[in-house]
């Protein structure tokens, strides 16, 4: 019993994780393997957008759905990416309670999940512009 209770701890930080949102994203263009500057960039979530130019980052974007990324310059076709975020149903951690004397024991379990963060966005993203 001591060393479950001991473990208990551990356990929870090891299964709960805050996620990089908020942290932030960079945006850049590349077209044929060369990167593009001068872009503008649409950058929106459930939470809002972001208009940028290539190449920016982009600060306080927390995981809220789909990140749509779309992005335009003259002489190149409009190209979008969308993300959705990764880990979106956080974690499971299972505790329990035991005790009894001697050699008898009687347990009881609990399952339930933690949501902490609601998954994460990649921390760089680059859209491919194809020339008209």
């Amino acid at each position: 019993m001591r060393h479950l209770i001991l473990l208990v701890p551990f356990a929870l930080a090891a299964c709960a994780t805050t996620g990089s949102g908020g942290g932030g994203m960079t945006i850049e263009t590349v077209s044929r393997g060369e990167q593009i500057t001068g872009a503008s960039c649409a950058v929106s979530t459930n939470a809002g957008t972001w208009n940028v130019v290539t190449p920016a980052t982009v600060e306080g974007v927390t995981p809220n759905g789909n990140l749509r990324v779309v992005c335009n310059k003259p002489g190149y076709r409009t190209s979008e990416v969308i993300q959705g975020p990764s880990n979106p149903l956080g974690s499971s951690v299972g505790l329990g309670v035991g005790g009894g004397g001697g050699n008898v024991g009687v347990g009881v379990g609990l399952n339930f999940p933690i949501r902490v963060g609601g998954g994460n966005y990649p921390s760089r993203v680059t859209v491919e512009l194809n020339p008209l």
